[in-house]
């Protein structure tokens, strides 16, 4: 399937094109597959548990605080659900049947899926382990240049900034 990004008159388009982009891309390399090893005890009506877990990590991308913003944000978004493979989103409470049947079982085969997935693409196997890792817990504010990356104006106290 060749991805394709562009501006239509269709009313049918999706506020989420980069989250559909990368969905995309994740099912053609076939990134959410070990999802599929973690068993989880739910019914499976429309959706498989993988899916309805790979919907919750879409849900935490989409911008959604909570479970219950699912039906509001991804349940119209018909086209988003295409480009996963499924004719629409599950309901929230779904997605929330299936996180509390997770056991502790469950929840270590998911980390150990979980961790196969990203452990191939993360720079810490680059990181030199012999040595310490220096960790400044310093809470006394320092100044630093305005074009630092997340500075801001802020408080000293009995300084003059």
């Amino acid at each position: 399937m060749a991805i394709q990004i562009g501006l239509t008159d269709e009313i049918t388009n999706t506020r989420y094109a980069p989250l559909a982009a990368l969905l995309a891309h994740y099912r053609r390399t076939h990134r959410f597959a070990p999802l599929s090893r973690a068993p989880i005890p739910v019914k499976e009506r429309h959706f498989c548990p993988a899916d309805k877990l790979v919907q919750v990590f879409l849900s935490i991308l989409a911008g959604c605080e909570t479970l219950s913003e699912v039906n509001s944000k991804l349940k119209p978004e018909v086209q988003l659900a295409a480009v996963g493979g499924w004719d629409r989103f599950a309901d929230q409470s779904t997605l929330s049947r299936t996180l509390d049947a997770l056991t502790l079982m469950n929840i270590e085969t998911l980390r150990q899926s979980i961790t196969s997935i990203w452990l191939p693409y993360s720079q810490v196997h680059q990181h030199d382990w012999r040595g310490f890792l220096w960790l400044d817990f310093d809470l006394s504010g320092l100044p630093c240049s305005p074009r630092a990356e997340g500075s801001q104006k802020g408080y000293f106290g009995g300084k003059k900034t």
